[in-house]
């Protein structure tokens, strides 16, 4: 039976609500649009909040090209304010957060990049800022953590290392893999990251902290410095 999406979604028949739906049958049987409704609660003057998500998704195509917006390109959209994007973006968030704490809980034994690359792709090909992450491994090569050390750039890298050094002590780690991301997406290591592996592997000699990569994240590809040869 077609519906009038200009109605208030009150007015809807129960098992056609997204909430009930979710209920009923489970957030995973609920299509994006649903999904987004639930999170925009209400809609505007004239349109439900399933009729404002099927325009954002229109416009923005994926939850992941929603999760890089900015305010303004929401102005299009009568109805949704500061407080509504914050909530679809903090939902976004969350969805990646719990990526990696699965995979982190689940005590993966990391045997190549693309192991590393798989867990944090997600999060870091999107980030408008340089980010430092660092993979604690154990003995046998078992995630013991990922910690973020710093948002900058290679070009401070004294610190970074004596930060990078001081969580591994901490968390008994035998050996580490640095990931970072490249904002403009190009993922072809500058001279500043070569100098700054090169340091990273030096103090890990030091401390008997060995350094198995150095890992450069771009827009949905990377790079491996040790595959590439620079370890």
């Amino acid at each position: 039976m077609e519906k009038n999406f200009c109605k208030s979604i009150r007015s809807w028949p129960k098992e056609d609500r997204p909430r009930e739906k979710l209920f009923k049958d489970g957030e995973h049987k609920l299509s994006n649009t649903d999904l987004l409704a639930i999170l925009l609660s209400t809609g505007s003057k004239g349109q439900s909040a399933i009729d404002l998500a099927r325009k954002i998704l229109k416009k923005f195509k994926s939850f992941r090209n929603i999760g890089k917006t900015e305010i303004p390109q929401w102005k299009e959209f009568k109805g949704i304010g500061k407080a509504k994007i914050s909530q679809i973006k903090a939902a976004i968030e969350i969805g990646r957060r719990l990526n990696e704490e699965e995979i982190t809980k689940g005590k993966l034994k990391v045997s190549s990049a693309k192991n590393v690359v798989e867990i944090l792709m997600p999060r870091m090909r999107d980030l408008k800022n340089e980010v430092f992450k660092v993979v604690l491994l154990n003995s046998k090569n078992v995630i013991i953590n990922i910690v973020e050390v710093t948002e900058g750039t290679v070009n401070f890298a004294v610190p970074i290392i004596r930060k990078i050094f001081q969580l591994s002590l901490q968390n008994f780690a035998v050996s580490i893999i640095c990931v970072h991301n490249h904002p403009s997406g190009d993922i072809t290591p500058s001279l500043d990251d070569k100098k700054f592996t090169n340091e990273l592997v030096c103090a890990g000699n030091a401390l008997q902290i060995k350094v198995l990569d150095h890992i450069i994240i771009g827009d949905g590809d990377y790079v491996s410095l040790a595959d590439k040869g620079f370890l």
